[in-house]
């Protein structure tokens, strides 16, 4: 993985763009390991957090195989980051139980959207009065063609409510806040180069784990085996692809990413959950939910092309 000062800016926007493609997907397989596993939100995320963070532990061992000259020390990097680590593990840790959460009450659609449209808009506020980002009136523009796009795709939306959809926007809400401080925090460390990306992602998730681990005690650990293989193959492929590639990929892209910018770019994330919904669960896009698609990609594609060197 490229370090953040070797990453060129249009580099940045595809790696976070390919993390919430990546994204978009775990809802989708959260939503299988209920019917399989028979478990909640909270043991989920506990299995997505222990399975990337080994997944991350693996990849570095076989890194400082190859190049023991650049191994970086995971214990100094959480002395020397140890507020970031633990704001970053714990912020992780809420978004996904309560998104989790989100899609088990109000469906996978609601959910999503819901949180990556309101995510957007607290980034974008928080990043001008905690980080001093600019945005201009293109890039406001931007942001609010991506956040009309996922309302009319939100209203437009049919088929995909669950058995409280009013608890279930709310714990998108929350997930949408958690998602919020984890970017910026992660965009202001970026910035001044408290750390790798890679190691600070190692860190997080082994906070976020043993955060995660008491409550899923409670709500019931252990999956139920029924289908041992299917349950274990999702297990796997959530702590793969939506949390080590993704969070590795998005960390990296935020070191040279404006974070309003970066969280438009991750509404590629509700569009990937679309194309699932199609493909594999039949539902049906009406002409408000293209519309909502056609704003969200024009706000994403445009903030993309937007950026340059020199921008911060």
């Amino acid at each position: 993985m490229q370090s953040s000062s070797a990453l060129s800016v249009r580099q940045g926007v595809l790696y976070v763009a390919i993390a919430a493609t990546a994204w978009g997907t775990g809802g989708a397989v959260a939503a299988g390991l209920y019917d399989a596993g028979g478990i909640g939100p909270i043991s989920v995320s506990f299995w997505r957090f222990l399975t990337g963070l080994g997944l991350l532990l693996a990849a570095r061992l076989a890194r400082r195989s190859r190049r023991p000259e650049t191994a970086v020390s995971l214990r100094e990097t959480f002395a020397a980051n140890r507020r970031r680590a633990l704001i970053t593990g714990f912020g992780l840790a809420v978004y996904q139980t309560t998104y989790f959460a989100s899609v088990q009450q109000a469906g996978l659609t609601v959910a999503t959207v819901v949180t990556l449209g309101s995510g957007p808009v607290l980034v974008s506020v928080g990043a001008r009065f905690v980080l001093g980002e600019h945005t201009g009136a293109a890039g406001t523009a931007a942001v609010a063609s991506g956040v009309v796009g996922l309302v009319l795709l939100m209203g437009g939306a049919n088929g995909n409510t669950g058995p409280d959809p009013v608890l279930g926007i709310g714990y998108a809400l929350l997930s949408a806040v958690g998602y919020a401080g984890v970017t910026l925090l992660g965009r202001a460390s970026g910035r001044k180069n408290t750390g790798g990306a890679f190691e600070s992602t190692v860190t997080g998730f082994a906070v976020g784990a043993v955060c995660l681990l008491p409550m899923a005690l409670l709500e019931g650990l252990l999956p139920d085996m029924e289908r041992a293989a299917w349950t274990l193959g999702l297990i796997i492929y959530l702590g793969a692809a939506p949390t080590a590639l993704a969070y590795t990929l998005f960390f990296t892209g935020l070191g040279v990413v404006r974070a309003t910018t970066a969280s438009v770019v991750a509404l590629v994330e509700p569009l990937t959950a679309a194309v699932i919904g199609i493909a594999v669960f039949g539902e049906r896009l009406n002409a408000i939910v293209l519309t909502g698609t056609v704003l969200l990609l024009f706000g994403v594609l445009f903030l993309a092309a937007d950026e340059g060197p020199g921008k911060d």
